[in-house]
C-alpha cells in the first residue's frame, strides 16, 4: 500500500509538475532590487532542509521538485543521503535563481506554495504547503530572497 501511495504522489507531482511548468514559464520575473543579493550560506543552510522537510498533508518540496519540468528543480541527493553535497548545493543555488529574486518577497519561491488565503499564488502544482505566513518554513524562503545572511562567527 505504501508503494502504491508513493507512485500515485509521484504521478501527481509529474502532471501537476507540467501543469506549473507551463504557467510558471510564460511569467517573466520582476527585476531584483537594486544591491539586494541573494546568501549562499544561508540558502545551503536554512534554505535546502526547507524543501525535504516533510509536512504534514504534503509531500516534500523534493520529491516533486527533483523530477520536474519547471522553472524550479532541485538536483537529486546521492544515493543514501539525506542533505546535497557541497557541489549539489551549489547546482541547487544556481537553480533557485530562477524563482528567488533578490529584495522581491513576491517571488515565486515565496508566493507559489503559500496558500491563497494567506496571500499566497493560485497556481503551485504542489498545492499550498504554507497555510499562513507565519509559518517558519515560510518566514525563511522570504528572509532568504530578502537578503538575510548567515550570522558570522
Amino acid at each position: 500500500m505504501k508503494r502504491a501511495s508513493s507512485y500515485l504522489v509521484a504521478g501527481a507531482c509529474a502532471l501537476a509538475a507540467a501543469m506549473a511548468s507551463q504557467a510558471q514559464s510564460a511569467a517573466p520575473l520582476p527585476p531584483p532590487v537594486p544591491g539586494a543579493t541573494l546568501d549562499y550560506e544561508f540558502f545551503k543552510t536554512r534554505v535546502q532542509p526547507v524543501f525535504l522537510t516533510k509536512r504534514e498533508g504534503h509531500g516534500r518540496c523534493y520529491v516533486c521538485h527533483v523530477n520536474n519540468n519547471a522553472r524550479f528543480h532541485v538536483v537529486p541527493l546521492s544515493p543514501g543521503a539525506t542533505s546535497w553535497n557541497e557541489q549539489q548545493s551549489r547546482q541547487n543555488f544556481q537553480l533557485i535563481q530562477r524563482v528567488a529574486v533578490p529584495g522581491v518577497v513576491d517571488s515565486p519561491i515565496v508566493m507559489h506554495p503559500l496558500d491563497e488565503k494567506a496571500g499566497g499564488h493560485a497556481h503551485h502544482g504542489g498545492g499550498q504547503q504554507f497555510e499562513s505566513q507565519s509559518d517558519p518554513a515560510w518566514q525563511t524562503l522570504k528572509a532568504f530572497v530578502m537578503g538575510e545572511k548567515v550570522a558570522s562567527r
